[in-house]
């Protein structure tokens, strides 16, 4: 394994790390939303905030530096673990751009139901953590599922 290699594959760990360490940090504090006033809730929502915006950008360092270790490795696109790894990527993609955000910018719109809110967020974060599982699970087991 040349050097070249094994720091492509350092970046790629960390990226993955700081595409799943914050959704561990934000789930108690989507629990002290419910009691927090609301000067402490909009500082919540500013973690929250960034909290996302780190993960998409993990997320794209970790997608190119996935894309550089199938090319210069012995892997190929049709690898049973990396397709389903690339689907379930889809998919959180996706969610992560539906779940957050639009949830986050209706904290400040004062009509809006907190609780409901809350709530969202909550299954929100639970639900993208256990798909970033799923894609850790493939990626380090690497199964083989046809």
């Amino acid at each position: 394994m040349d050097i070249l290699y094994r720091f492509i594959l350092y970046i790629h760990v960390s990226s993955a790390v700081l595409s799943i360490g914050p959704f561990v940090v934000l789930i108690p504090i989507v629990k002290k939303l419910r009691t927090a006033d609301s000067e402490v809730k909009r500082a919540y929502i500013e973690i929250f905030r960034s909290a996302v915006r780190l993960v998409k950008h993990a997320g794209h360092v970790l997608v190119g530096s996935g894309a550089l270790l199938i090319y210069m490795g012995h892997w190929t696109w049709k690898t049973s673990w990396i397709v389903a790894t690339l689907a379930v990527m889809l998919g959180s993609a996706f969610f992560l751009a539906r779940a957050f955000t639009p949830t986050i910018r209706k904290f400040h719109e004062p009509e809006q139901n907190q609780v409901i809110l809350i709530k969202r967020l909550t299954w929100s974060t639970w639900l993208y953590l256990i798909l970033l599982m799923f894609m850790l699970w493939f990626m380090v087991a690497k199964p083989v599922l046809w």
